[in-house]
């Protein structure tokens, strides 16, 4: 198991996108990690876009970003809920600070906007948010996944494969 002993905040508000959720967490703890279902509320259900619920383990508030390797922002209408809460842009900026993995897909672009960490940066989103990303100073390229040093970011779900190998490989690359 490539990540064992690596612990993942994954952020959940209602109306994610369910596939940009479940893939990741799935995949991560099969590669061994702790993966922690973080959102506004503990043990609150949040429901996808498509009906399939999240139980969130902990609240924003019980969560210290010191204590986890890495952070995965989902796609759907849930980002731009998450961007709006000071804790979850905390979470971000600290990640980013501490050069440590930061996955984001689809429309999760607008969460790290609002923390104002992509200029300079190489991404990738759905197009539809590509103007917001790169007005937020970024390099938009149209590719599946992109790694530009700890940044993990994809475009959609069709995706999900090519987002997973690279961010399993940066987060292994960036074990303590």
């Amino acid at each position: 198991m490539r990540l064992q002993n690596q612990k993942v905040i994954a952020l959940v508000d209602h109306d994610f996108e369910d596939l940009e959720l479940w893939y990741p967490v799935h995949r991560l703890r099969e590669e061994g990690a702790q993966v922690d279902l973080v959102g506004q509320a503990a043990k609150e259900k949040y429901i996808g876009k498509y009906g399939v619920p999240a139980e969130s383990d902990y609240a924003f508030s019980e969560v210290n970003p010191e204590d986890y390797d890495a952070i995965l922002v989902p796609g759907g209408w849930a980002p731009d809920k998450l961007r709006r809460f000071p804790e979850v842009i905390r979470f971000v900026q600290h990640m980013n600070a501490q050069q440590k993995p930061i996955g984001q897909i689809c429309h999760a672009g607008w969460v790290l906007i609002s923390a104002n960490i992509l200029e300079g940066k190489t991404v990738t989103s759905t197009p539809g948010i590509k103007d917001d990303m790169t007005n937020a100073g970024a390099t938009w390229v149209d590719e599946p996944a992109i790694s530009d040093g700890h940044l993990v970011s994809s475009r959609r779900p069709p995706d999900l494969p090519d987002y997973l190998r690279e961010l399993i490989n940066v987060m292994e690359a960036y074990q303590r």
